[in-house]
Order: structure tokens, then sequence, then C-alpha cells
């Protein structure tokens, strides 16, 4: 018998290469090829037929443009994520670890939508519908009337949803659907890419809004090529450690709202619930203040939250060690750095250990002013004051620059309780402020004010 054809398919562009090779050559990612069946050659009726509609030029002033209904999942914190609940015609692409809850979340936000009056329909390709119908019941979902249907051919599921016409659609999962238009096996790179496409252009059509889930890989990333986080409208990662309670949904894209929003969720034995008060989470409940310790407001996308920024310095050997969790570690030697030559503060024969509690990771800058006052705290052996906190950005001058969205970070710390906090001065609240009522906010410039103040205070 002759040998199938095979060709070379990369992981990340989607690109062909007829034999493998190192580094694709359209992207120059390296190790992304996987050997795949050729596609047959022989004339045929083009597959992407259906996909093609005719359309016309037309000026953007004459195109009739509304804003997006938001229809409520019914969890708060689905929705902020998604930017205010799902959207007609939305694609959404949620992705994370095996057992994180992916399955949980959604058939939760299912049954409530049900209940609301809408039609839903939650496609599992991994599951039989006895096993869908078991966790509904672990859930405290009873009577639930979700309607469910265990295939993984792609051309029977849109007939389902060209048929039954759902307001909302769960593909479960993305990797295990496959089309017969297509000779290559269920999760390869081009069912894969194949597959979303037709089920986005069938929610574009139809109006239905369909959430496909996506495995990942060993480094995190969703499985399958790039292109399909670019065909989706939402893509939204769950993150989270097994041994916590504690989940995380992130948007990475939001065509329909803002991106780098956070969900947080707390595992039950009931499923998911939102948490309302996430800063309760990273702060860690000393009864009194402990040296090395000072609290940060860090933005993810709209939501202020506080987060306890932790520092030991230990005295070190001839070459000390600088390790931060959840924070820069390149940012962490630039402020040490800072430390040393504006401060006069010299860490340099000392092991300087930072983290942020609760697994929280932070990216923005406006965590350097804590990390230094804690560092500094440690050091000493002197323990900031009770209810204080501390938020800006360093300059490698010396120099305290505002953080964006100052007020905002101002008022959740008023709103729980904080009496004393050292920001940028341009960062400081207007006078006769009354939402900033019980809490003192010193303005600094330089850091060498800031630790001056810090030292007064303690």
């Amino acid at each position: 018998m002759a040998k199938d054809k095979t060709q070379y398919i990369c992981n990340e562009c989607g690109g062909s290469s007829p034999k493998w090779l190192g580094k694709c050559p359209h992207c120059n990612a390296w190790n992304t090829l996987v050997e795949s069946a050729a596609e047959s050659t022989a004339p045929s009726k083009n597959r992407f037929a259906a996909l093609a509609k005719t359309a016309e030029v037309t000026t953007l002033a004459d195109i009739e443009a509304t804003d997006v209904q938001r229809t409520p999942t019914g969890h708060d914190e689905l929705d902020r994520v998604l930017g205010g609940g799902i959207v007609e015609g939305g694609v959404v692409l949620i992705g994370g670890d095996p057992g994180i809850g992916k399955s949980t979340l959604l058939l939760q936000a299912l049954d409530s939508l049900q209940r609301s009056g809408l039609k839903t329909l939650y496609v599992t390709g991994e599951e039989s519908g006895a096993q869908v119908a078991l966790r509904s019941r672990r859930l405290g979902l009873d009577g639930s009337q979700v309607s469910v249907l265990a295939e993984i051919q792609l051309e029977k599921i849109l007939a389902t949803l060209d048929a039954t016409r759902p307001a909302i659609a769960v593909i479960d999962s993305i990797q295990t659907v496959y089309s017969d238009q297509l000779t290559s096996a269920p999760g390869s790179v081009a069912q894969v890419r194949e597959c979303a496409a037709h089920l986005t252009r069938a929610a574009k059509a139809s109006g239905t809004a369909i959430v496909l889930v996506g495995h990942v890989t060993k480094e995190g990333a969703l499985a399958g090529p790039r292109v399909l986080e670019h065909m989706v409208d939402t893509v939204l990662y769950f993150e989270g450690d097994t041994h916590s309670s504690f989940r995380l949904i992130r948007a990475i894209k939001n065509r329909f709202g803002a991106v780098n929003e956070i969900g947080v969720f707390a595992m039950t034995e009931k499923g998911l619930k939102g948490v309302s008060n996430p800063s309760a989470i990273f702060l860690s409940q000393h009864s009194e203040p402990v040296p090395g310790s000072c609290v940060m407001v860090t933005l993810e996308g709209t939501r202020p939250m506080l987060v306890e920024i932790q520092a030991l310095v230990d005295s070190g050997g001839p070459s000390p060690r600088r390790l931060s969790v959840g924070l820069d570690r390149d940012r962490l030697a630039m402020l040490l750095a800072v430390l040393h030559r504006h401060a006069g503060v010299a860490c340099m024969d000392q092991d300087v250990f930072v983290n942020a509690v609760g697994g929280v990771r932070i990216s923005e800058p406006a965590a350097d002013l804590a990390v230094m006052l804690s560092i500094t705290s440690s050091l000493r052996g002197k323990a900031l004051p009770k209810g204080f906190l501390a938020f800006g950005e360093v300059g490698l001058a010396g120099e305290v620059r505002p953080a964006p969205r100052g007020q905002d970070r101002l008022k959740e710390a008023a709103k729980l309780g904080f009496s004393v906090a050292v920001v940028p001065k341009a960062n400081l609240p207007r006078k006769n402020d009354k939402a900033f009522d019980g809490l003192t906010v010193h303005g600094v410039d330089r850091i060498e004010e800031a630790m001056e103040l810090a030292r007064s205070l303690a």
C-alpha cells in the first residue's frame, strides 16, 4: 500500500511545511511543527464556500451601529470579566488547567441563564450525558432544564445549533470536535482551526453566543494554533492553585469590554461561588503589625484590590540571593540599587526575598514604593504602623511617580478601614473629600521622603 502523505503544521501560526524543521519558516518559532496527514488535492467543492458572504463597500458614517446588549449570567464575577455579560453572537474562548473548574462554572452559568428564560445548549465531547447530569446534581442544580448534546462531529453540532437556535451554547471542548471534511485526527491544528472558524461563523450568522472550552499545554498556553485566539471575541484564562480553594478568571482579550479584568471565585461543595471582596484573600490576618509587611492597592482592570507585600531580609553569603514571587525579579534588583543610592539603605550582603500574599501576580510599577518600604522594615526589624499602606512608582533617579487612578485606590483603602497612606504627591486627594474620612494621606516626591516619613510613623 502507498504510504499516506504527511505534512508538518505549526502550532503557533498554523503554517505548513513538507518536512520537519526545528524552526517554523513562517513565524520563526522553535519546536512547533507537528506531523499531520496531508489534505487531499483532488478537486472538490470548496469547504469554505459557506463562510464567504457577498458584501459591499460602505462608509463608516452610513453603517447603523448600536451598543451591544449584554445578558447577565447570574454570576457577578463572571459578568465582570466578560464586560457585563454575554453578548449576542459573541464567541468566548476559556482555557485552564484540567480540573480547575471550567466545566463546573459554565454548567452553573447555563443553568442560571436557563432559569431566566433563555434557551441553552451544552455540547460535551469529553463526557456522556449521564456524567454531566451527575455533576449537575452534585452542584445542587436539581431539575435543571439545560439541553445536553454528547457529540464531537462538527456537522452534527452545527445542524443542532441551526435546528434548536439556543441563545447560548457551550462546546466542551474544542479539541474533541472534528470535521468530516478533514482527514486529520481531532485535536490537530487543522481540525481545531477549522472547527473554530465554522463555529465562529455560525455564531455571527445566527446570533447564538458560543463558549469554547480549550485545553492548555504544560507551559500554560492554550493548545492549538495561536490563530484560535485571534478568531474569537473574548479570551479568558482560568488560574488557580490546586492547593487553594480560590480561582481567578482573567480576561486576556475582550472586544466588548476591558482587558486584564479578573473575577475571583471560591470552590465549594456546591460549585464555584463569587468572592465580592477579594482584598480579604490577599491580606494576611496579623493581630499586630509585623516587620517586613506593607499593604498596597493594585489595579486589576477596573477593580482596585489591596494586596500585602511581604519582604524578608536575611544575612547572605558572598553571593546574596534576590528572589521574588508574584513580582518581577529584575525590577526587584533595580529597586535595591535605588534604595542604596538614594536612601542610603544597603542590602549588598543580604539575601532579599519578596512575596505577594495570596498567589496574586503584580505586573504594574505602582508596587515599587510598597516593596521598598517592606524591605526597609524587614532590614531594620521595625514594623510599619497598623492600617498603613503605600503605592507609587519609583524611578532610577529616586523620584516617586504617580500611579493611575490613585483616587480609586485610596477610596478602596478608606472603605476597608485603613488609616495611613503614603502616596505620590500627584495622587493626593482633594481637600474636604468625605470619601477619605478616617484616612490620613501623606504625599511624597522622593524615596528619601518616604523613608523618613515611614520612620517617623513607626
